[in-house]
């Protein structure tokens, strides 16, 4: 019996190279031409979702597939499920397809899920029919329990159905067939079954068939598959009238590698998603392969330079999310951590804005984040050059801070103007303690000490303000701690604002049990912003809405007489019921004289 140490004992390799050496794609350094490109997001990526999209997340998704510039998008496998057809059927009966776009659906090389299939495509101006069965040993042995005799008649059946349905069906039709968990098909086995299915399609020049490739479940080495593919290039009939494609997979962490030394060995076509995603670790990205191509000056012939766009839209209807290390995408991958890369960069950029060049060639950095609309969100050198998403990236970075998208603006011409005047490039804490200045401790005209709530027909303040070097008691009236708090500021210094905006987070450097609370106000059509920090969220809340109230110039001279506090304190305090009698007998002063002082000092009534 194997220890738990040996458990490596029970695994061998499960591939199969050509049966004659196929090493030319070796003789290649770079790819230097885009392959026609077939996005499977609809497809291979939905089916792996936790939650599937519906279908107007789908047809937002092809939309931005078309954007990109795709020419061909596997819709789904309309036997599948009914939204999976119904989603089918909107693109061609609202004529949403383009007329430079090819759709292509999947099915099984079984005869119900096919005809299924042709219903699904009826009327379709041109769709691909990608018909598949499993061929591997493990399939064959232990799923199937059938002969390679059998397995290739299945796909023999299956290209003789797709001929023949699409002779009866409304629409312009070319047929694709894989071979299934094919790395793990013998490749002289996998070319056979191949052959045979051409033998039925017998494609011409003008109605290519395409043969697919998938490395279903990824189980060799980049080179091992570049080899199986370079056998099928040389050895597949009717070669010349054939688009050879690529479908990899990622269990190895080499769908990137398969597929770009599979064009070397000859593919002419690659299926894949944005972001890689896909079942288990997920399809070749197609966007990776596409900016490896982009960076040596080959064009993808797709447009990935709005990728906070494409992101945006990826993330909310697939709910996945974009890692931040995810090549040319993520958000951290033209950051500079070390102070040297940080050093190279920028003296690299100045290099090449002094010499005016128009080849990319910067230390650090593969290509212009420009091209990719990332470049303001991820310098980190700060100086006066730098932009607001640099400041913003100091902060949470090395601090802990991350400011609410509204306030990145204004932060960063704060910082930007002391760095113009210094002259001089601005450190982490320098940034911080300016920020510190600015918006955490500015309480110059007044604080609030202390506070309490009590529910009652709504939240009540009972606060403590010291103002003017005294301690004075106000209430206020709200719809939550912030808002009643809020109130009774403004009751004493009688003043308007809006409060507008309101952000919180745990603080992730240095304690994780304190809170960041943001708070804008807007008055005479201006925001001002206040920060606090503490383990307590209300008390951090409070202290951010003091520091943005302490910058409005109106009230420096503010602030209620002591009597008049008092009352209008009450009143808030019990503004359900409270009448007149009672402040005359609370306060031991005449209605009418009440009244009238009420009114000449606060316009209440």
């Amino acid at each position: 019996m194997m220890t738990t140490r040996e458990n490596w004992k029970k695994y061998e390799k499960t591939y199969f190279m050509p049966p004659t050496p196929c090493y030319d794609w070796v003789k290649k350094d770079c790819v230097d031409k885009a392959p026609i490109w077939c996005s499977v997001d609809l497809r291979d990526g939905n089916q792996a979702l936790i939650e599937p999209m519906s279908l107007d997340e789908k047809l937002e998704f092809f939309q931005l597939l078309v954007d990109v510039g795709f020419k061909v998008i596997e819709v789904g496998f309309p036997a599948a499920s009914e939204t999976e057809y119904q989603f089918i059927r909107a693109l061609i009966e609202q004529n949403m397809i383009p007329d430079d776009v090819t759709i292509q659906v999947l099915t099984q090389a079984r005869e119900h899920i096919i005809k299924r299939t042709f219903e699904a495509v009826q009327g379709a101006p041109h769709a691909i029919i990608h018909v598949y069965n499993s061929t591997s040993v493990a399939q064959r042995e232990q799923v199937f329990k059938k002969s390679k005799e059998e397995i290739k008649q299945i796909a023999v059946d299956g290209a003789k159905l797709l001929k023949k349905l699409a002779k009866e069906t409304t629409g312009n039709f070319t047929f694709e067939y894989s071979p299934e968990s094919f790395q793990g098909t013998e490749v002289d086995y996998a070319l056979e079954v191949c052959n045979a299915v051409l033998d039925i399609w017998e494609p011409t020049s003008d109605n290519k068939a395409i043969i697919n490739l998938p490395t279903t479940v990824e189980n060799a080495m980049p080179h091992v598959f570049a080899s199986q593919v370079e056998y099928f290039n040389k050895y597949l009939l009717h070669r010349e009238n054939v688009l050879l494609s690529l479908h990899p997979h990622n269990d190895r962490g080499s769908g990137i590698s398969d597929a770009e030394l599979g064009i070397l060995a000859g593919a002419d076509r690659i299926e894949g998603t944005l972001f890689g995603n896909g079942e288990r670790t997920g399809n070749v990205d197609i966007i990776t392969l596409a900016m490896n191509m982009f960076s040596q000056g080959v064009d993808p012939e797709l447009d990935f330079s709005n990728m906070s766009d494409i992101c945006e839209v990826y993330e909310r209807v697939t709910r996945m999310h974009v890692s931040p290390r995810q090549p040319y995408a993520g958000e951290l991958v033209f950051t500079a951590f070390s102070g040297s890369h940080q050093d190279a960069i920028a003296k690299g950029m100045a290099w090449r804005e002094d010499r005016q060049c128009d080849k990319w060639n910067v230390p650090y950095l593969p290509i212009d984040p420009q091209d990719g609309r990332r470049y303001d969100s991820d310098v980190i050198r700060i100086n006066s050059q730098s932009g607001k998403g640099g400041v913003n990236y100091i902060l949470k970075q090395s601090f802990g801070i991350s400011l609410p998208e509204k306030m990145k603006e204004e932060v960063g011409y704060l910082v930007k103007d002391v760095s113009d005047k210094a002259h001089k490039e601005l450190t982490p804490d320098w940034v911080y303690h300016i920020f510190e200045d600015n918006y955490i401790t500015a309480k110059t005209i007044f604080t609030v000490d202390e506070c309490h709530f009590k529910q009652e027909n709504g939240m009540v303040a009972d606060a403590v303000i010291h103002h003017n070097g005294n301690d004075r008691r106000i209430v206020g009236v709200g719809n939550g701690r912030l808002d009643a708090v809020s109130n009774a500021i403004k009751h004493y210094f009688d003043v308007d604002y809006q409060l507008a905006f309101y952000e919180e987070h745990s603080l992730t450097k240095g304690s994780s049990s304190r809170a960041v609370a943001y708070v804008g106000i807007i008055y005479n059509k201006k925001k001002y912003w206040g920060v606090g920090i503490d383990a307590d969220i209300i008390k951090a809340s409070i202290e951010a809405l003091v520091v943005a109230v302490n910058k409005l110039s109106e009230i420096v001279d503010g602030g209620k007489d002591e009597r008049l506090l008092e009352i209008t304190n009450y009143i808030y305090a019990n503004y359900k019921n409270v009448t007149l009698e009672d402040l005359s007998e609370k306060f031991f002063l005449s209605k009418p004289y009440l009244s009238k002082y009420i009114k000449e000092k606060s316009g209440m009534t």
